[in-house]
């Protein structure tokens, strides 16, 4: 090797270990911005997905303030990912968070028809419709609190157990299961199957329980509850299967981002 080889090898090399002592702040513009991004997935996805989420509680104060014209919208919006049946949802505004079929048709229509049923927004006397359901807020709530979850806990151990693809399938099974028997039950018409008498519950526990808690979706009603609950469930054995993935693979493009950065600053040029 000549000596000029080696003088520019030995450049090289001062050149990489000055640039992998750096602190990122020493990048380029474009390079950092890339890197904290990466390396701070976990909050972006907060951010962005916390508006997306918590959005359809405005509709009702939008209501509640006499901008109807954006609560509409954010309800028109969100009809597209949730079915809004309004004695599946929360009210705010009013004397009840959440009415009975019974309730919502006497207010509005005597229908079982759910395409009737969830064009339902609320009134005056009674409050203004969430924009989501109750499963829905469970569900996607869910995965934004277990999202805030692993970001404070990423920050304080710098780590977090994973979960197998099983355990997320297993967690899943309830919601898949309630979900299921509801859709099922629903054929028979809204407010008319044996999801919603839950009769085969009453008769295995020995009406040990008012009948309230069996009958209708009213919060603290087994139906309520488990919606609430198996949303939770599926959404944070859902994240735990797939946040770890996510942060390997952005934290693997925060290094990339790293090396080629220093590796551009570091390469001789022409001239050197």
């Amino acid at each position: 090797m000549n000596p000029d080889t080696e003088e520019v090898l030995a450049e090289v090399r001062r050149r990489m270990a000055e640039k992998e002592a750096a602190p990122p702040q020493a990048l380029p513009p474009a390079a950092r911005l890339g890197y904290r991004l990466n390396r701070n997935w976990v909050w972006v996805f907060v951010a962005i997905y916390g508006v997306w989420v918590w959005l359809p509680f405005l509709a009702p104060l939008f209501m509640h303030w006499g901008w109807e014209g954006a609560a509409r919208l954010l309800y028109g919006i969100y009809s597209f990912f949730c079915h809004q049946l309004p004695e599946r949802s929360l009210f705010f505004f009013g004397p009840k968070r959440m009415y009975s079929l019974a309730e919502i048709q006497n207010a509005w229509q005597a229908t079982n028809n759910p395409m009737i049923l969830r064009q339902f927004i609320g009134n005056p006397q009674m409050g203004w419709k969430v924009a989501w359901s109750d499963r829905m807020i469970s569900a996607y709530g869910g995965l934004w609190l277990f999202g805030l979850s692993w970001g404070v806990w990423q920050r304080l151990t710098g780590k977090a157990p994973r979960f197998r693809w099983w355990m997320a399938a297993l967690l899943a099974l309830p919601m898949a299961l309630d979900g299921g028997t509801h859709f099922i039950s629903d054929f028979a018409g809204i407010g008319q199957g044996f999801r919603y008498t839950n009769d085969w519950l009453a008769a295995l526990t020995n009406h040990a329980f008012p009948a309230s808690f069996y009958v209708g979706d009213a919060l603290g009603s087994f139906n309520s509850w488990m919606r609430w609950l198996t949303g939770f469930l599926f959404s944070w054995g859902l994240a735990w299967w797939i946040f770890p993935l996510l942060d390997e693979s952005f934290q693997a493009s925060a290094r990339l981002i790293l090396r080629r950065a220093r590796y551009t600053a570091t390469a001789p040029h022409p001239g050197d």
